[in-house]
């Protein structure tokens, strides 16, 4: 059986871009209602200036997502021993890709990168649950594993269909951006205890000297130099994968094997999902939500956190992250000091 996966699964690599010579599909307006305009089999991606060049107010949009797909694409083939390593997926490497099967998307969500936010959107779109809008949907509901689809749930032929034929989108962020707003969000907040007991205790036992037993029982006052110490020490990833929440892009949604449509980035985000939106043929009456943006985490918040990392640890953290940094071309923050 595990032969016959690799076997499927490979043989559909690299998969089409949107915009391949698919069969025809019938149009078909929008209702108003995302539940109701599930049923539409119009897809409006296949007839956007990203498949085609049509509508020209689209079109610096269109031009800037196929830069981000090259630059991809370009990265992959420059570091091709990283898909060597990886010749095939399992269904059990998919568990990050949310499906939504009424607009036919493929949404690859990352921790730390609006995914509460989009999350939401796909519960609304594809019908699960009793909202229509998205900001009623509580933060804790969004991430119940229950209320959205993903496609490790699937068989494999239906697996293979879905990513050959289904728009596929992820977001992204600057890796150390993200890495600094996971460690605000799982080490500074008292209510985080799971992840305290989970791994703040182990970074404790393992970065500090003379920790108390307090500090060893608890695991709520780890350091962000004890948690880099933590991220790349070579025992780490022996002994299991990342958390999600610090895991590398490339790791969760493997861009190298899985051909993204669309690569939006935390920078334009709004921009960027309601561009997704107008694309799934729902922008007319779905936005994605806003919200206040006091409490992100910004460069300025970064560079402080980064100001007691040793050059040494600076530059072993970036070969880390540097794949995410090439793939999603951000460039080498300026307060790094590399060896």
């Amino acid at each position: 059986m595990c032969f016959v996966l690799i076997k499927l699964h490979w043989s559909l690599f690299p998969l089409p871009r949107v915009g391949s010579n698919d069969s025809p599909v019938p149009r078909h307006t929008d209702t108003g209602d995302p539940r109701i305009g599930a049923v539409t089999r119009w897809r409006p991606w296949r007839d956007s200036p990203l498949a085609c060049g049509g509508k020209l107010e689209l079109s610096n949009t269109a031009v800037l997502h196929q830069m981000r797909r090259d630059q991809v694409t370009d990265t992959c083939r420059a570091n091709s021993a990283l898909s060597r390593k990886r010749r095939v997926l399992t269904p059990s490497d998919l568990k990050h890709l949310v499906v939504d099967e009424d607009h036919e998307l493929i949404y690859c969500y990352v921790p730390k990168v609006a995914c509460t936010n989009w999350k939401r959107l796909m519960m609304v779109l594809s019908g699960r649950g009793k909202y229509s809008d998205p900001m009623e949907i509580p933060a804790s509901e969004a991430h119940v594993s229950a209320n959205l689809k993903t496609l490790n749930q699937y068989s494999i032929p239906e697996i293979n269909h879905r990513l050959k034929s289904y728009l596929k989108f992820l977001f992204v962020r600057e890796p150390f951006e993200r890495l600094v707003s996971a460690y605000r969000n799982k080490f500074t907040q008292k209510y985080n205890t799971s992840f305290h007991k989970r791994y703040g205790t182990k970074i404790v036992r393992r970065q500090r000297k003379n920790a108390t037993q307090e500090a060893l029982r608890r695991g709520d006052d780890v350091r962000f130099e004890e948690f880099v110490a933590y991220l790349i020490d070579p025992h780490t990833q022996r002994e299991e994968p990342f958390n999600e929440h610090w895991q590398t892009v490339h790791s969760l949604c493997h861009p190298c094997h899985i051909h993204y449509d669309l690569v939006g980035k935390y920078e334009t985000l709004e921009e960027d999902s309601n561009y997704v939106l107008r694309l799934a043929g729902v922008g007319s009456y779905l936005k994605f939500p806003t919200y206040a943006k006091s409490t992100r985490t910004t460069d300025e918040m970064t560079t402080e956190f980064f100001q007691n990392i040793s050059s040494e640890h600076q530059t072993q953290l970036y070969e880390v992250y540097k794949l995410d940094f090439l793939m999603f071309n951000y460039s080498v923050p300026s307060y790094l000091k590399l060896e």
